[in-house]
């Protein structure tokens, strides 16, 4: 195909869609022709905007799930170390932390 060719067969696809929002607003009228268009605006606009929400809030999701991987690592390794030190100690240790731990209780001191 010539450039020629090409470019009109481009210009005809946007004169194809400015005749068909001319014939809506000839058809229910301006005020509800703008209306449309105006909920059209909204709904792209907010679309956009979630899509970008989502993806940061899949991010934080995945951060948080390490980090509460973190907490329960360090939580059992004071539970041990605590266990370790009552036996070397002689002192009895605690049975209800250690039972937290293994999560029959929520482990949490707060």
């Amino acid at each position: 195909m010539s450039a020629s060719i090409k470019r009109a067969h481009l210009n005809s696809g946007k004169y194809t869609q400015i005749m068909n929002f001319i014939t809506l607003v000839a058809e229910v009228g301006f005020p509800i022709a703008g209306a449309i268009a105006a909920g059209l605006f909204v709904f792209v606009t907010l679309k956009f905007i979630l899509a970008s929400v989502t993806g940061s809030v899949n991010s934080l999701k995945a951060i948080i799930g390490a980090l509460d991987n973190r907490v329960q690592t360090m939580n059992n390794d004071l539970v041990k170390i605590d266990a370790l030190l009552s036996h070397v100690l002689k002192i009895r240790p605690n049975v209800e932390r250690i039972a937290a731990n293994e999560g029959k209780e929520d482990a949490r001191r707060d």
